[in-house]
């Protein structure tokens, strides 16, 4: 170890393994290290950037050797995005990675019995796996290290793409992104250039001024194409002409919105999404089931992946026909309509109203007509009185945001003792802690992850419980 510029530089470290949140491990003096980009057997020379007494934080300053695993990033942007961290990391030892935090999550910190973790599903896509996207505008674009910020022309300086890092207000201009297909970055290239020649101002994150703030692609795998436009304020004749110029250059996109959203913030949730051409909606489908999608619509983003996941959903269900089933945060009710089919009654609830729109019109469209959707904050909405109105619980569906269920959502659940539950969880850490809950009445049976995200540390986990007693 030497000391450089009152840095510490630490010389031929042998990167061990992967660890949690996507980054890698090696040991120092019995201290832990903890390195982003890097492969398992890599020997690297790294600087620190942060110091604890039980371990550090750092980067890559030069690969000395590479591992014998290590891959080739395919995409150019690989290092600044924020995105795709794993590339350098062959596919199966993505998902081996995957299993172990599963593995780590409920055994070795919840400490939960759980059976042998079921062998986790992979991808069928690697890349361009991804059915949305959401692209940011930037006056000032994030600058790379190998540029010279003098002799960057003014109309270069924008920049359109993902944020970088940390960094809320450094955005970084994509050329190619590999996680949607086209005609998505085809859109998103046309629209920078006619920005650009049209003098449109692109939006100061910091001092929130410029017309272009972000853009929307979602794509079905059905060839569908919706592309939302959000402006921070309204100019008509810019609005109109960029709009226009799109659907000429692009006829084959389905649906076009626009968006006013002077807020401080980007979510669009509380904003009107305006038709502007083409169709309301656009359509995913699913063992026959069609699902509409629009503006606001969540949808799982790895449509190929979905269908796996929902299959494990209702497999761990074991619904013979005459139970009744709560699908909790159910969305636009995809996993409920999935279901249907096997159980005398559904029951949806979700906190977003224009979710349960949705999910209501799409169980109108598909013909379903045992399944009931209700708008609201789940430890509100789910209580003693709306089961006694609506029925006991025979199944409990649980799919969760990243931060799981309220104590209270637990405690109704508990109450209602449905015969079994089945967790749904893109976050295994919070899963675990409300699986340490639910387990004062029930016992895990199964445990499947399925990979929705190759190329990132994000995992998604479902578990299978069962009523003590049964």
């Amino acid at each position: 170890m030497s000391r450089k510029h009152q840095e510490t530089i630490l010389e031929n470290v042998v990167v061990e393994s992967v660890a949690a949140e996507g980054k890698a491990l090696a040991h120092i003096d019995g201290a832990v290290l903890f390195l982003q980009f890097a492969v398992p057997g890599d020997i690297v020379d790294v600087k620190v950037t942060k110091k604890r007494k039980n371990y550090m934080e750092g980067y890559i300053l030069r690969i000395v050797k590479p591992s014998e695993y290590r891959l080739e990033p395919f995409c150019r942007h690989f290092g600044v995005c924020g995105g795709c961290k794993w590339q350098p990391l062959p596919y199966r030892m993505q998902l081996e990675a995957k299993q172990q935090q599963v593995y780590d999550q409920l055994v070795r910190i919840g400490h939960l019995e759980v059976p042998e973790v079921s062998p986790i599903i992979p991808s069928e896509k690697t890349e361009h796996y991804r059915n949305k996207l959401e692209f940011t505008f930037s006056e000032r674009r994030w600058i790379e290290t190998w540029e010279n910020p003098d002799e960057i022309a003014p109309e270069d300086r924008v920049g359109l793409g993902f944020h970088v890092g940390r960094f809320f207000d450094k955005v970084l201009d994509i050329k190619h992104c590999y996680l949607q297909k086209e005609p998505s970055d085809s859109i998103r290239l046309f629209i920078r250039r006619y920005a650009v020649s049209h003098g449109l101002s692109f939006f100061n994150i910091r001092e929130h001024r410029g017309l272009l703030r972000n853009m929307i692609i979602r794509t079905t795998e059905a060839g569908a194409t919706m592309l939302i436009m959000c402006f921070y304020y309204d100019d008509p004749e810019a609005r109109k002409g960029l709009l226009d110029a799109v659907a000429e250059a692009f006829p084959q996109i389905t649906s076009i919105y626009y968006v006013i959203n002077g807020k401080a913030n980007d979510s669009i949730a509380d904003r009107e999404c305006i038709l502007y051409k083409g169709e309301e909606t656009i359509c995913e489908e699913m063992e026959g089931l069609k699902f509409r999608i629009g503006p606001k619509s969540f949808y799982q983003t790895n449509t190929l992946q979905a269908y796996r996941l929902y299959s494990v959903v209702r497999d761990f269900a074991c619904l013979q026909g005459n139970e009744t089933v709560y699908d909790l945060y159910t969305g636009t009710g995809t996993i409920a309509q999935f279901v249907s089919g096997r159980a005398r009654k559904v029951i949806g609830i979700e906190y977003v109203p224009e979710a349960i729109e949705d999910a209501k019109a799409n169980a109108k469209a598909n013909g379903i007509a045992n399944c009931e959707f209700f708008a609201g904050d789940m430890k509100d909405v789910l209580n003693a009185d709306f089961i006694a109105q609506h029925g006991h619980p025979d199944v409990v569906i649980l799919d969760p945001p990243r931060a799981g269920i309220h104590p209270d959502v637990a405690e109704v659940i508990l109450e209602a003792a449905p015969d079994r539950i089945v967790y749904v969880s893109c976050n295994p850490a919070s899963q675990a802690r409300d699986l340490a809950l639910l387990g004062e009445k029930y016992r895990i049976t199964a445990v499947q992850p399925v990979d929705m995200f190759p190329h990132t540390h994000h995992v998604e986990n479902v578990a299978a419980l069962v009523r003590k007693g049964i």
